[in-house]
């Protein structure tokens, strides 16, 4: 809870300016009652209008002044805790981009959604409530007890008897309710889980008619929702019938022994008035706190789950590389260092690569990243799980060669190309890049350099345009059009009605597979990348436009790993990995594996077989 609040730091002199307004709000408020036995006693029963007069104008005086500050103490609380609630927000999603993806897998993407949107929004309202209005609430308690008591002590005496009762009643509702609330939330997040599954397998459930069935998984996860909400409401809603009865007879009990004392002479009318006054607001305030049981036993659940973001580690590599100042300036070297070795390749004409790398080198001894890679004896599992995806691989690649993976899904293909943009760390053995371990890299820059096409493709809302350059932000138009040469996806892209600046549907829906696989493949061609990765991304595209696009690449100084479940596309490859749950069987050029490998030609032989049949 305290590291959460600590964002209102930054808001303190706002949040002071609106407690004061606040109190001064407070004190006319608590100032009426008395003025008003003034107005009875000293007034009304006296027959003196001007004592009328007098008291009833600073009564009106007082209420505008009230007036000001409480309009003036509502505009700085929303000030304070807006900005807080946007500084969390911000803070807590550069926290998550963080996050390597060994931590971002312990929590479920529809959780985090709920706690930078539903949680920190309750958060904001608590901090505006708290200004505005909770700090109120006691204060209105305390001064209504002890202006009571100041006016009659005896009258008074029942209201400072009365309400540590209740306040020790209200404290222990809200102690119970923080956990059931906490439930609540996690119920939240498997409603928007269910809803996340739903928008995105929409084509696959209607093709499936499964929307029956995905209905009545909503309707159990949300019925089971309402019953946890409806159960922490039921009980904080008990606080107000419970204080409303104690209240009530408080005030009963004033009027009853207040009649008393007037006819023993003990009280004035006035007083009477002024004491069932503040009961009045003292039951105000109290009724309030029911209220104020569910927001803070919210907030108190809400403070915990944004905590729990805030204080997990982003990963050992993560942390040490993540936005540093050294980063920056090795990304800034490699991108101009990298800019002159392809100017060839995408149009422009300067020094050579190894030049560029000279002048360019980072002062601090960083070298330019080449693209060798090779793996020593490595093993790897997840870390939530004690399964190994992937066990004493070792390999070497150099830079500007193109390696072929292959094998049987589920292989670990996909684990292994993960390791090289330090995506997950390796459990065991080492990685070198350009003969220097990957620990040693800045993650900054060693990601810089990679060119990575994930078998899922992802394509933003925007134009294609702005797809491709996401990969390089200050990319030309030019140097857009010659990525998407390379890709094989240019000429399409002239065709339509826009060209470069057609806009996409959500998630590029109205391109076919193939196209958004190319459009992928500029995008990370844009980058000028040392090491490219293709996860199987070749897979939408027909053996003439895959045959192009590897002919494409080879003019292209990079070094290239290649998933692929296709011997067309490994025949070229100066070297194949064939991998078998997690180990690597075989490896060695396609002539190589043709000679020692039986499994490489039984694949090799089923696929000409299925191109014989085709043709037929």
């Amino acid at each position: 809870m305290s590291l959460v609040f600590s964002f209102l730091k930054k808001y303190r002199t706002a949040s002071l300016l609106a407690l004061l307004m606040m109190v001064i709000e407070l004190t006319v408020e608590l100032a009426q009652p008395y003025l008003i036995s003034k107005i009875i006693d000293d007034g009304i029963v006296n027959s003196d209008l001007g004592v009328v007069w007098m008291w009833g104008a600073v009564l009106v005086g007082g209420s505008i002044v009230a007036f000001g500050a409480g309009v003036a103490s509502s505009f700085l609380a929303s000030f304070a805790s807006q900005g807080f609630a946007s500084d969390l927000r911000e803070t807590l999603y550069d926290k998550v981009q963080s996050f390597s993806y060994s931590v971002f897998s312990r929590f479920a993407t529809s959780s985090l959604i709920t706690r930078m949107t539903g949680d920190v929004t309750m958060l904001q309202d608590t901090v505006f409530m708290s200004l505005r209005f909770m700090t109120r609430v006691p204060l209105v308690v305390i001064g209504s007890v002890v202006m009571a008591m100041i006016v009659n002590f005896k009258l008074g005496l029942l209201l400072a008897l009365t309400v540590p009762l209740l306040l020790v009643f209200v404290m222990w509702i809200m102690r119970r309710a923080g956990g059931m609330f906490k439930n609540v939330q996690r119920r939240l997040d498997k409603v928007n889980s269910v809803i996340q599954e739903n928008l995105t397998g929409i084509r696959l459930i209607r093709v499936f008619v499964r929307m029956k069935h995905e209905n009545n998984r909503f309707a159990a996860s949300s019925g089971k929702l309402m019953k946890n909400t409806v159960s922490a409401l039921r009980l904080t809603e008990t606080t107000m019938p419970f204080i409303m009865l104690v209240m009530n007879a408080a005030i009963v009990a004033v009027l009853w022994f207040g009649r008393a004392d007037i006819a023993a002479g003990g009280a004035s009318v006035g007083e009477v008035v002024a004491v069932a006054n503040y009961a009045l607001r003292t039951i105000g305030a109290l009724s309030a706190f029911s209220w104020i049981a569910v927001t803070f036993s919210r907030a108190g659940a809400s403070a915990q789950r944004v905590s729990e973001v805030l204080d997990t580690q982003s990963g050992e590599f993560e942390q040490k590389n993540a936005f540093g100042r050294e980063s920056g300036a090795s990304a800034a070297a490699f991108a101009e260092a990298k800019d002159a070795e392809e100017r060839q390749i995408f149009g422009q004409a300067s020094l050579s690569a190894a030049e560029a790398a000279e002048t360019s080198a980072p002062s601090g001894g960083a070298s330019i990243i080449q693209g060798t890679v090779e793996f020593q004896h490595v093993s790897f599992k997840y870390p939530t799980s004690d399964i190994k995806v992937l066990e004493d691989i070792s390999f070497k690649i150099e830079a500007g060669k193109r390696i072929a993976i292959m094998g049987a899904t589920g292989s670990g293909k996909s684990s292994l190309v993960q390791l090289i943009p330090h995506l997950y760390d390796r459990d065991k053995g080492g990685i070198l890049i350009d003969g220097r371990s990957i620990d040693e890299w800045d993650t900054n820059l060693l990601r810089r350099s990679i060119g990575y096409v994930p078998q899922e493709v992802l394509l933003f809302t925007g134009s294609i345009r702005e797809n491709i350059a996401w990969g390089r932000e200050d990319a030309t138009l030019e140097e857009i059009m010659q990525a998407a040469r390379i890709a094989q996806i240019h000429d399409t892209v002239e065709k339509l009605p826009n060209g470069y600046n057609t806009q996409l549907g959500q998630r590029g829906v109205n391109l076919s597979g193939g196209q958004k696989q190319r459009l992928s493949i500029a995008r990370a061609l844009v980058r000028r990348p040392s090491i490219l990765i293709l996860d199987d991304s070749t897979s939408a595209l027909d053996l003439a436009t895959e045959a192009r696009l590897l002919g494409a690449l080879e003019d292209i100084s990079c070094t290239t790993f290649l998933i692929t479940q296709k011997i067309s596309s490994t025949e070229a490859a100066d070297l194949i990995l064939l991998l078998d749950e997690g180990r690597l069987i075989e490896s060695g050029t396609h002539h190589e594996l043709m000679k020692n490998s039986k499994l490489y030609r039984h694949i090799y032989e089923s696929q000409s077989e299925k191109g014989e049949a085709l043709h037929a």
